[in-house]
């Protein structure tokens, strides 16, 4: 063990640490589409059988490893340290102390998950003792199950409290081929200067029951001057020749493509659709080379919908709390609207 691996404080995460732990794993390219920190960071918080194990050297945090363990298993993830700090020992001191957690529980067995491209990853745990297995991984993404889920009550005060998740991507991303179900016969059109009626249909049976609001304060003209603008793209999903959703792309912002609606009508949520509609939405937007593509969402929308973008290459870079006013109590939307657990 290295000098400065000795001096190393391996301790347990705190609220403090956030910052440098996120920007530590971002300059060892640890995060993904569906790695999102503050998410992971939240789910090992609410476990009484995970802990987030820091290292720092003289004050400054340089590693890190989470561990954790199914009362039979222990399993590591976020391995990290300082990429110019490399070759110290600072990995294997942040798996020994992760080993010792999980010792002193009773756990007898630890594991890791390694990407087969990662020829490194498996290199350094070889050295450090631990073997290939024959067993085989499978997933399967508990958000596909799309629970539905309340939106929340207004206060007394008339209004809704939400918080709203910018995302972005900077680069096409490499996405696998996404096929809609063999048993719907779908279409994807853009609605070249739609009828303001024709679009305020989408608008509304798409996002009633999300309480989309903005465009239905929008007097005719108003919505005119958008939906009419050859820099705004409305595309249209089709299924048996029945409008099943919308998306629409705005590229009136130089360099910079928005996603500005999205979405699919009640009678086609869960059919499988909304992976294949999005990957064809982002290439779409990618179609004019824009340095970035962005979206937003917020806690009122579909609970499938932030978890979704991620997946397919989107990655939140910051995060509003906001109050509006419901608009269900001032006449935009029906009161009855809004999904119901």
């Amino acid at each position: 063990m290295s000098d400065q691996a000795a001096r190393l404080e391996v301790r347990a995460y705190r609220p403090e640490d956030r910052d440098a732990l996120v920007a530590l794993w971002r300059a060892c390219d640890l995060t993904r589409s569906w790695n999102e920190p503050d998410r992971d960071l939240a789910l090992m918080a609410r476990s009484p059988d995970a802990e987030v194990m820091v290292g720092a050297l003289d004050g400054r945090l340089v590693a890190s490893c989470f561990v954790g363990h199914d009362g039979h298993r222990g399993w590591l993830y976020y391995l990290a340290s300082a990429p110019e700090l490399r070759g110290r020992g600072f990995g294997a001191r942040m798996v020994r102390a992760c080993e010792d957690w999980l010792a002193a529980r009773g756990v007898p067995k630890c594991q890791v998950m390694i990407r087969e491209s990662n020829l490194a990853a498996k290199r350094f745990y070889q050295r450090i003792g631990y073997e290939p297995n024959s067993c085989h991984l499978m997933q399967h993404w508990l958000e596909d199950r799309g629970a539905p889920r309340a939106v929340p009550d207004g206060r007394p005060d008339g209004k809704l409290d939400c918080v709203v998740t910018f995302l972005e991507m900077t680069e096409r991303p490499v996405l696998p081929a996404i096929h809609p179900p063999r048993d719907l016969r779908v279409a994807l059109l853009r609605a070249e200067r739609p009828t303001l009626a024709f679009y305020r249909f989408l608008y509304d049976r798409v996002g009633g029951d999300w309480l989309w609001w903005e465009r239905r304060v929008l007097d005719d003209e108003a919505l005119a001057e958008i939906l009419h603008d050859e820099r705004v793209e409305i595309y249209v999903l089709y299924v048996a020749g029945v409008p099943a959703g919308y998306a629409e792309i705005d590229r009136r912002e130089p360099a910079v493509v928005d996603l500005a609606y999205f979405g699919l009508m009640p009678e086609f949520v869960g059919l499988g659709l909304g992976a294949y509609f999005l990957a064809a939405a982002i290439d779409l937007a990618w179609s004019s080379d824009p340095a970035r593509v962005t979206v937003n969402t917020n806690t009122l929308d579909h609970p499938k919908a932030l978890p979704l973008y991620q997946r397919m290459g989107f990655v939140p870079i910051r995060r509003e709390e906001r109050v509006v006013d419901d608009p269900r109590l001032c006449g935009l939307i029906p009161p009855k609207s809004g999904a119901q657990a």
